[in-house]
């Protein structure tokens, strides 16, 4: 079965760190790029970082950019999202998605911005992060 799982969420205090990660499954990542959008109740969701699938840009939305970073290890078809200082409003169900192709700057931030389940190749599941005291 071809599908993204995401893992690593959980409940951490404000100003912790926690890392996801978006594993594939079924398919290599090599070819594509890879984002992390994230939905808390009641908002829209967000694209908060992209990479691309082999020049390395990256993408970050402005509220998260200096706090998380976004990698990727082709060796074991995994992407990372390391989160520091996390806080309240970072609490939502992040997601992973992958796009075929994406490989330059404009290409990845076009992602983060528009990219819906619906135009983007695979779509994880979600994990929950919880920024709680």
């Amino acid at each position: 079965q071809l599908q993204l799982v995401e893992s690593g969420g959980g409940l951490v205090q404000p100003g912790g760190s926690l890392r996801l990660s978006c594993a594939a499954s079924g398919f290599t990542l090599d070819y594509y790029a890879i984002g992390w959008f994230r939905q808390a109740p009641g908002k829209e969701r967000e694209g908060i970082s992209c990479i691309s699938s082999s020049d390395g840009s990256t993408y970050y939305a402005d509220s998260v950019k200096g706090r998380f970073t976004i990698s990727r290890d082709n060796a074991k078809n995994t992407v990372y999202l390391q989160m520091n200082s996390l806080k309240p409003e970072d609490t939502a169900i992040y997601y992973c998605a992958g796009d075929e192709g994406p490989d330059s700057i404009s290409a990845v931030q076009a992602m983060c911005v528009k990219g819906t389940p619906a135009l983007l190749d695979y779509w994880g599941q979600g994990t929950q992060v919880t920024v709680s005291s």
